[in-house]
């Protein structure tokens, strides 16, 4: 298995947005977040099962998990993304199946048993609780999921969870730098505060 610094290395070559859509908040996960989820999932065994990328764009957590041996399957409602998450697919020689589909019309044909949800959902920064279909959906098809939230999420992914009979087995809460994408950034980019959950169904 690689290390994350290689896998890290590897993932700075993909290919991010193109022109991003500020109303679908499309920022590219940090490359060294992305090996940090993956490689400890893997650690986990969570990339033994159907591993399932709800807004996918571009692809970069799909296709980490796809480089660290998982079957792979990204879900994105924008088509433009989903073109660019497939030619970084071919350049990485890995077998990712993207899908475009809107998150709450996904429907999975094989048990949550089977399931882990990695995704990086839009944080409601442009449209109030725009995480939560993905979130919602993330804990209807899988029974693992990693996910990354704003800072200040705990209180209700902890409700959310309980609501819905899963628990959180470990939480990270990092600095990424998130680079200029849109024209109101200022700066070539700026530290953010994010929480990366591990959940996991206990019924």
């Amino acid at each position: 298995m690689p290390k994350k610094k290689s896998l890290e290395i590897t993932l700075e070559s993909l290919k991010g947005f193109k022109n991003p859509k500020i109303a679908l908040e499309q920022y590219v996960t940090p490359p060294a977040l992305a090996s940090e989820i993956v490689v400890n999932a893997k650690l986990m065994g969570d990339l033994d099962r159907l591993v399932v990328d709800l807004g996918c764009g571009t692809g970069i957590l799909s296709i980490a998990s796809s480089l660290l041996g998982a079957e792979t399957v990204g879900y994105d409602i924008d088509k433009d993304a989903l073109k660019i998450a497939r030619e970084n697919a071919k350049v990485m020689e890995v077998e990712v199946e993207f899908v475009l589909c809107e998150v709450r019309s996904i429907n999975l044909k094989t048990s949550p048993r089977n399931v882990t949800v990695i995704m990086n959902p839009p944080f409601g920064i442009q449209r109030r609780h725009a995480d939560r279909p993905f979130l919602f959906k993330a804990m209807e098809i899988a029974n693992v999921v990693w996910t990354i939230h704003s800072a200040g999420s705990e209180g209700f992914i902890r409700k959310v969870c309980k609501e819905r009979s899963f628990k959180v087995t470990h939480l990270f809460k990092l600095k990424i730098p998130l680079k200029r994408s849109f024209f109101f950034h200022e700066r070539p980019f700026k530290l953010i505060a994010v929480e990366v959950y591990r959940l996991e169904r206990y019924i």
